[in-house]
């Protein structure tokens, strides 16, 4: 099979992009077409792939301001030709389950979430430092969103979501069933440490909505130490609300970040999140998680095994959870060992199995429409 990769954008590395990352290991040959990338963050994983970008790459200051063209992506989106392929692969967490496809193509969707920004627009701007004028425009063209979403979701042969949480909202947003694949976690770049420090740690990019906020809020409290990876345009503001307990790394090397995993007392996760990579990640070098109960922290953490959770978005509630942390005794090897469930293996032997079915379905659908 002649196969192409469709992502929305490679111009931050996130968890999709690691699922990316495995989706070219497993179709090395398949380009990797996008709306836009940024070469200079491309992680290691991807920079031997063929990647094909729109004209929107032309723009000035893509790379980072790539928030503030959101109603052209829609549009950029219709030059991506897909004509030549037996199976296109779509890895969406916008626009891209919306790409248009011949009749005669096969389109799978690994859909990370229905766009947050459209269907779940309120929370997702709450925390933004937009103007009220800014906010009140994007409501209006997050109807034409919406629209647009819903009148493209038939394009996709076969959705499957990331977690539960998504299907559901799939089934909310488009009325399709999906299957459910859990991403894939890199667990052998993980090991158990037999030396545990005193600080409690955050793996996030800084933005609104990851809610690093209530971190900070609940450590300034109880005053313990803890460690924050990871940049973004919230680093500001964060660093500005921060005691001298808590400190700030910025971006690290993947094996500093794993070192700092394996040795924290534990690693919280504050947000509601589609799936969540990183704490599968933190389960694999044997610490436990602290994680807010909602969205895909539902289907990983084992409360008691491999984590706690904490009820509610506040300090008090996180600062309990905290607490509890501290007095329960750990099995690193069991945590570990939770984690392996996840690892690339299955999810490569999950993933393939299940787009070679429903192309097989596909096919045999489209023999009959050619026959009638």
């Amino acid at each position: 099979m002649k196969i192409a990769l469709v992502h929305d954008l490679l111009t931050q590395m996130g968890g999709a992009e690691r699922v990316l990352a495995v989706l070219h290991q497993m179709y090395p040959e398949a380009p990797i077409y996008t709306l836009a990338s940024n070469p200079g963050k491309m992680m290691e994983e991807l920079k031997d792939a063929d990647i094909r970008t729109t004209w929107l790459q032309r723009i000035p200051g893509i790379e980072t301001n790539f928030k503030k063209l959101l109603p052209l992506y829609p549009i950029a989106l219709q030059q991506l030709e897909l004509r030549d392929f037996d199976v296109v692969i779509s890895s969406s967490f916008a626009f891209v389950k919306g790409i248009k496809v011949p009749p005669s193509t096969f389109h799978f969707c690994y859909c990370h979430t229905p766009m947050r920004f459209a269907w779940d627009f309120e929370s997702y701007i709450a925390r933004e430092t937009y103007s009220p004028l800014v906010k009140n425009t994007l409501r209006s063209y997050v109807k034409y969103l919406k629209n647009w979403d819903m009148k493209t979701a038939d394009r996709v042969d076969e959705y499957v979501a990331n977690s539960n949480v998504v299907r559901q909202r799939i089934k909310s947003c488009y009325g399709i069933d999906a299957q459910v694949i859990f991403p894939p976690v890199n667990t052998e770049r993980f090991s158990i440490s037999n030396q545990v420090e005193d600080y409690y740690l955050v793996v996030s990019r800084l933005v609104p909505y990851k809610r690093i906020d209530l971190v900070v809020e609940a450590f300034n409290r109880n005053g313990q130490k803890l460690l924050i990876v990871g940049g973004g345009p919230d680093l500001g503001r964060l660093k500005s609300m921060a005691n001298p307990n808590i400190q700030f790394l910025g971006r690290l090397e993947d094996n500093e970040v794993s070192r700092l995993m394996s040795r924290c007392r534990a690693f919280i996760f504050p947000g509601e999140e589609d799936f969540g990579i990183t704490p599968l990640e933190v389960n694999a070098a044997g610490r436990p998680v602290i994680a807010y109960k909602a969205g895909g922290a539902l289907d990983t953490i084992s409360h008691g095994t491999n984590g706690l959770f904490f009820d509610r978005q506040t300090p008090d509630s996180l600062i309990q959870a905290v607490r509890d942390n501290e007095s329960n005794e750990w099995n690193p090897v069991a945590i570990k060992e939770h984690a392996e469930a996840f690892n690339e293996e299955r999810f490569k032997h999950e993933f393939h199995n299940r787009m070679l079915r429903a192309k097989e379905r596909f096919d045999i659908g489209l023999v009959r429409k050619l026959t009638v």
